[in-house]
């Protein structure tokens, strides 16, 4: 009887593992929270297999802020904000493929792709002005990889994690959830590739990146960052702190080193 338990038990393990594979997309990613009439965006990018769509606010403005959500963020909610504490930017909040009015299914292979190319977009409308990446939460994976990959003066990083596969892991500790993961975001494998500057802001009461995933991905950052701790905070009221806009406007406008 116990043989045939463990292997009952064993079996239904195995089943759990599968089905994690299998739908470990729709456990990263919900699109299905944003979704946006594509006539209510003003800008469009064209990708091979799909159109990205979004928003420009403050146009015309000669440097740029290229803003990359969270894994539940309709970025157009942001638009006032920006409007009201970036005034020297032109922000671009494009929506991830599958999400708002963009076309497509995400992955990750596709958001950094489609990343690198809106950065592109962007470097091409303003040649003679500096482009800022931003990045908050699964955003701040793809924020890194643009700043690995591409000459980014600043960048900045909101309740950022070493990588996907670590936090995963940490919340489904009994799973090998390293070895199951396709999406990995692998940001401590390429903060260190950003050459230029870099301010993390950070919750202290963050329950979906916990305090050490922001730890290890500072330590392998070999120069300076800006550091802003919000101890009271959580990962998903960060923004609401008075403190959060401030600190990416000052850290923008070179108030701060």
């Amino acid at each position: 009887m116990l043989a045939w338990a463990a292997i009952a038990v064993a079996a239904v393990y195995l089943a759990l593992c599968a089905l994690l594979y299998v739908q470990q997309r729709r456990l990263i990613y919900y699109p299905q929270f944003t979704q946006a009439a594509p006539e209510h965006t003003d800008l469009a990018i064209t990708r091979p297999d799909a159109v990205l769509r979004g928003w420009v606010v403050n146009p015309g403005q000669q440097d740029a802020v290229l803003y990359f959500g969270g894994n539940a963020e309709s970025v157009d909610a942001n638009r006032e904000a920006f409007a009201q504490w970036l005034l020297s930017h032109a922000a671009y909040l494009v929506a991830y493929r599958g999400y708002g009015a963009s076309d497509g299914e995400p992955s990750e292979a596709a958001l950094l792709a489609d990343a690198l190319a809106v950065y592109d977009e962007v470097a091409k409308r303003h040649p003679l002005g500096d482009i800022a990446v931003v990045g908050r939460s699964l955003g701040s994976g793809v924020a890194t990889h643009v700043a690995a990959q591409r000459e980014v003066g600043n960048l900045v990083l909101i309740t950022p994690f070493d990588s996907l596969a670590a936090v995963a892991q940490s919340h489904y500790p009994v799973f090998p959830v390293r070895l199951l993961l396709r999406d990995r975001y692998d940001s401590v494998a390429r903060l260190p590739h950003h050459r230029g500057r870099l301010l993390v802001l950070r919750s202290g009461r963050d329950a979906v990146v916990p305090p050490p995933h922001t730890d290890r991905l500072l330590a392998v950052f070999k120069r300076p960052a800006r550091v802003v701790d919000f101890p009271h905070a959580s990962h998903d009221d960060l923004s609401a702190d008075p403190a959060y806009w401030p600190a990416i406007r000052n850290f923008l406008a070179r108030d701060t080193d």
